[in-house]
C-alpha cells in the first residue's frame, strides 16, 4: 500500500479495474488520487478465479460477482481514503455500487474525436462490453448482471451511472469539477495495469 504524508485535506477520487490474466483469472487494482493527481493509495488484489460450480451457479452474474463484490467491494472497503466519486473502466466492477455507498461512474468514451483524431471505435468501453443504448439508457451485456446503465456527458467523455442511482449523475458532474484540470479520465488506469503488471512480476 502506498500512503501520502501531504495534501489529505484535498479531494480524493478513486480510480477500480480489472485485469484479465488467461492463467492466473482476474486482478484488481485500486487506485486513489488527490485533486492534484498525486497518489494517496493503491492496492491490488491476489489473483481471483471461479471454479466450475461457482461457473454453473452463477451464469451471467459472475462476472459483476468477481468484478463488483469479490473485487471491487473488497478494494474499496479496504481503503482508509474516502474518495468523492469512483470511476472504472469495468463494466462488471459496477455491481460493487449495489453494495458500497460511494458514487460510481463507468468510463465509456474517451475525449471526443477532433478531425486530426479517429473516433473512440471498437475499443471504447461501450462497444468492448457488448452494450447497446437507447436514449441515453446503456444496456451492459456482460456487466452488473444486464442491469441498465444511464449514460451521459462528463468533461469531453462520456459516463454512465447505474439507473437505479440517477441520484449519482448530479453528485458527480459537482464533484469532477474538483479534479477536471489536474486529471485525465482515463490515464488512471494505465498507472493501476502498470503497478499490476509490476507486482506480478516481482511476486516471480
Amino acid at each position: 500500500m502506498i500512503r501520502s504524508v501531504g495534501q489529505k485535506s484535498l479531494p480524493a477520487i478513486g480510480f477500480l479495474t480489472v485485469a484479465r490474466d488467461a492463467d492466473q483469472g482476474l486482478l484488481g487494482g485500486y487506485l486513489v488520487l488527490n485533486s492534484l493527481g498525486r497518489p494517496l493509495e493503491f492496492h491490488c488484489t491476489a489473483p481471483v478465479r471461479a471454479n466450475r460450480a461457482q461457473e454453473i451457479l452463477y451464469g451471467p452474474t459472475l462476472d459483476p460477482y468477481l468484478c463488483g463484490e469479490r473485487i471491487g467491494q473488497t478494494l474499496l472497503e479496504k481503503s482508509k481514503a474516502a474518495p468523492r466519486i469512483v470511476l472504472t473502466d469495468c463494466p462488471p466492477a459496477m455491481a460493487a455500487r449495489f453494495v458500497v455507498d460511494t458514487p460510481m461512474a463507468l468510463v465509456l468514451d474517451p475525449p471526443a474525436p477532433t478531425p486530426e483524431t479517429d473516433d473512440a471505435g471498437p475499443h471504447s468501453a461501450l462497444h468492448a462490453a457488448g452494450e447497446t443504448a437507447i436514449g441515453g439508457v446503456v444496456r451492459v451485456a456482460s456487466g452488473s448482471g444486464g442491469a441498465p446503465l444511464h449514460a451521459f456527458p462528463l468533461g469531453s467523455y462520456r459516463v454512465a451511472v447505474l439507473a437505479e442511482c440517477p441520484e449519482d449523475e448530479p453528485y458527480l458532474v459537482e464533484q469532477w469539477a474538483h479534479f477536471a484540470g489536474q486529471i485525465e479520465m482515463d490515464e488512471p488506469f494505465h498507472r493501476i495495469r502498470e503497478a499490476i503488471d509490476e507486482a506480478r512480476a516481482s511476486s516471480h
